[in-house]
């Protein structure tokens, strides 16, 4: 952790920045897998909607 400290005596504190990287795009299987979620996701909040609708 990097600290300062000024004139008055008070300290500052700074977090440790991490170091950057750009990101990749993703690859074939990545892709595919990120569109079966989707679609996991998309039935299961497609459940809950018709359920509300069916309880209320």
């Amino acid at each position: 952790m990097y600290t300062t400290v000024n004139e008055d005596g008070v300290l500052n504190n700074y977090a440790t920045e991490p170091q950057m990287y750009y990101a990749e795009y993703p690859a074939i299987w990545e892709q595919r897998r990120y569109v079966i979620q989707s679609v996991f996701a998309t039935l299961l909040v497609a459940t809950f909607v018709l359920v509300a609708f069916s309880v209320s």
